[in-house]
């Protein structure tokens, strides 16, 4: 590993980086074991949305669909293909975990998208999932919708580590810190030990600016007054970043709070901010801003296969975050003048983006069939 490597350097920072893509040949060509050793890369996310482009955009798993027993369905051919390549790709993080005392490592795999308003369903799924993966450095995503937050809470109480994902509001972001401070308090008062229970929370950053500046720009144009047209200019692709700097503002001041309760003392891992969705969409912006400014101690930036390779080539790392949020807050201050009602706009993409990985997972099952049927897709 060279020191100049800036993804490495992250890490040294106390940012991990974790891969948002999976696919067989990763693992099996050892591309991924470079990773590990050279870039320090510290983990990898999967989503309904990367199973799909992997299994279904190549041929790597034609095979594998073929052979499958004919009384399986596609969905039970999907677990199977998913579970297979995750297993993989934890073994070769097990080191990771095993030197980092449970803090890195991990290897997430999301309930079926289908469960993301069905807190009973989820929490069977996510027993499911990981009786099937047995690793210890496998984390269960579950959305954090408000029927997620007791799914979450009742998985994490069973012991089983959790990936929180689809959180755009810093409000549910404080909901899901205390459920799992609340899950850790519960174990404890069981007798059970808390200290192997790991979770992240995964912050969506990019999406928001995705859904708001085409509005911020057109009132930047055709604004009704001066004013208008400056204030939108002025907050135009910032909201995205202010939000996520707002929910490690609250994550610093939460978890300085379990020394408080004694959780600490007993082994309690944080539950760190993971900062998801940091491709960047817009052309007009650089391709790693959503990395750059959002570093920050006791983090985890899930990096897409792009933005990974767009930061390792020119990145330039220090620690950003943390300090006095005044003015990430008069940024998000700033939109209800324009008409925008921000909670709104979070309530949004979460529901579009609980739709986009149904989406995602009922068109890769329709793909598994038709590949099991010998047609082209």
């Amino acid at each position: 590993m060279s020191d100049s490597n800036p993804l490495a350097q992250l890490n040294l920072l106390g940012q991990s980086v974790w891969y948002d893509f999976i696919r067989r040949d990763l693992i099996q060509n050892g591309t991924l074991t470079n990773w590990i050793t050279q870039d320090r890369l510290a983990g990898m996310t999967t989503n309904p949305a990367i199973f799909a482009a992997a299994i279904g955009g190549s041929a790597l798993y034609d095979a594998d669909i073929q052979a499958a027993p004919p009384a399986s369905d596609a969905n039970d051919v999907l677990r199977s293909l998913a579970i297979a390549d995750v297993r993989a790709a934890a073994d070769l993080f097990r080191p990771v975990y095993e030197q980092s005392g449970g803090r890195d490592g991990f290897v997430s795999i999301e309930v079926d998208p289908r469960l993301s308003h069905d807190a009973q369903g989820t929490i069977r799924e996510a027993q499911t999932l990981w009786k099937l993966c047995d690793r210890p450095n496998v984390m269960i995503k579950i959305p954090g919708t408000v029927p997620g937050l007791d799914a979450i809470e009742q998985t994490l109480i069973s012991g089983i580590n959790v990936n929180v994902t689809l959180l755009f509001s810093v409000s549910r972001y404080r909901d899901v810190m205390d459920r799992y401070i609340r899950a850790l308090q519960i174990r404890r008062r069981q007798g059970l030990s808390i200290g192997h229970v790991a979770s992240v929370a995964s912050f969506f950053i990019s999406r928001v600016d995705t859904m708001l500046d085409p509005t911020l720009r057109r009132l930047a144009k055709e604004g009704h007054t001066a004013e208008i047209q400056t204030m939108a200019s002025n907050l135009t692709s910032k909201i995205g970043i202010a939000n996520a700097r707002l929910a490690y503002a609250e994550f610093e001041k939460r978890f300085a709070e379990l020394d408080a309760i004694d959780l600490v003392g007993a082994g309690a891992q944080i539950q760190r901010p993971l900062w998801a969705s940091t491709s960047t969409k817009d052309p007009t912006l650089s391709d790693i801003i959503y990395v750059e400014s959002l570093v920050g101690k006791n983090t985890v930036n899930t990096m897409p296969p792009v933005t990974y390779d767009a930061y390792r080539d020119r990145g330039s790392p220090q620690l950003v975050l943390g300090g006095n949020v005044d003015a990430d807050s008069a940024l998000l201050a700033g939109l209800a003048p324009l008409g925008i009602l921000f909670t709104q706009v979070t309530d949004t993409l979460e529901d579009e983006g609980c739709q986009k990985f149904v989406d995602a997972h009922l068109h890769l099952l329709e793909v598994i069939r038709q590949k099991r049927a010998g047609q082209s897709t």
